[in-house]
């Protein structure tokens, strides 16, 4: 947290900093069963322990994640209300891990799934668009919103990678089939592949969707020095895309428009990750990438395969006539919009 801080105040833009309070149970177990809530409140009331190999709870660290969903659900509160245009939460624990019944990956509490949970519920959204953009696939956002029509869920991910889940073939189901779109790409992809399924796949997915807010979920451990993974995107890279976003945001839903920090493990890279997505949210002008370039290397072809294939999936080509996933992520859209 102390390296994203810094990396937002190297820019000078005269950011709001509000005061957040910790989340009420009520609001997490809109997401969460009420054994893993139990589970984690208790481990924190007794002491601490494990929840698995990666992840320990201890009393401060309960606290935290109370505090780190509350800012979550605030910064949605405040974008969706219109007191703010837009916001970035720099939170820890992260969150996109933790499924409906298990914590795990060093998330306690879904973060993003309880701010999109809340928007649907009392904030008077319809639609809400979820965007993972870490080298892990989110699937804690995922389970919980497998089934849900009203929460568009998209990810590119390392795979095969943690958390093992996000092949093509997880569209949704019941009711939501349709609405989860994952991008899983190999290891040593770079900017190339990354800007193409965003272009080929986030944009047409959300445009089709037509979210009353888009909630990102940002990890900057898909970066080339990151010592987890094994991709090569640049920070310049990451510029293109949060750009690309930003302006869909403007696009489809008035620029409301969340980020919330998930994973990453290098300190300069965080620092230079959050002061270059505090200029795409603010529209000053993007910091040069002092960290550089990735090592050279050429595209996998499995990832260029993997976007070509979510394309086709979810009938994502221009003039393409939308199949049954399709159909189903366009189920319920309010009748006064028209066709994107």
């Amino acid at each position: 947290m102390t390296a994203a801080l810094q990396g937002l105040h190297q820019n000078e833009a005269d950011y709001v900093w509000p005061e957040v309070q910790a989340v009420d149970l009520s609001y997490v177990t809109r997401v969460h069963s009420q054994d893993q809530v139990r589970l984690i409140t208790e481990l924190a009331q007794t002491g601490g322990g494990w929840v698995d190999p990666d992840t320990f709870v201890v009393p401060a660290s309960y606290d935290a994640a109370l505090l780190a969903v509350g800012a979550a659900m605030q910064a949605t509160s405040d974008v969706l209300a219109g007191l703010q245009r837009n916001a970035f939460v720099i939170v820890r624990p992260p969150g996109h891990h933790a499924t409906r019944s298990r914590a795990m990956g060093f998330c306690l509490f879904n973060n993003v799934a309880v701010a999109a949970r809340w928007a649907l519920d009392e904030g008077g959204a319809q639609r809400v668009a979820v965007l993972d953009v870490d080298v892990h696939h989110g699937n804690g956002t995922q389970d919980i919103f497998y089934d849900c029509p009203e929460v568009l869920y998209y990810s590119t991910h390392q795979y095969p990678f943690y958390p093992g889940t996000g092949r093509i073939e997880e569209v949704g189901q019941n009711d939501g089939m349709g609405t989860t779109v994952n991008v899983p790409l190999a290891a040593g992809s770079g900017d190339g592949v990354f800007l193409d399924a965003t272009r080929r796949v986030l944009l047409p997915a959300v445009r089709r969707f037509r979210p009353d807010v888009i909630l990102v979920s940002l990890g900057f451990d898909a970066h080339w020095a990151d010592p987890l993974a094994q991709m090569r995107l640049t920070t310049s890279g990451y510029g293109e895309i949060l750009t690309e976003i930003k302006a869909l945001a403007d696009e489809t839903c008035g620029g409301k428009l969340v980020f919330l920090l998930e994973g990453g493990y290098d300190l300069d890279v965080i620092e230079a990750g959050a002061g270059l997505a505090g200029s795409v949210l603010t529209g000053k002008t993007r910091p040069p990438d002092r960290i550089g370039a990735a090592p050279a290397g050429p595209e996998p072809a499995a990832s260029s395969a993997a976007v070509a294939a979510a394309v086709e999936t979810h009938q994502l080509q221009a003039g393409a006539t939308p199949n049954r996933y399709a159909v189903l992520a366009r189920k319920g859209a309010p009748s006064n919009r028209g066709a994107a």
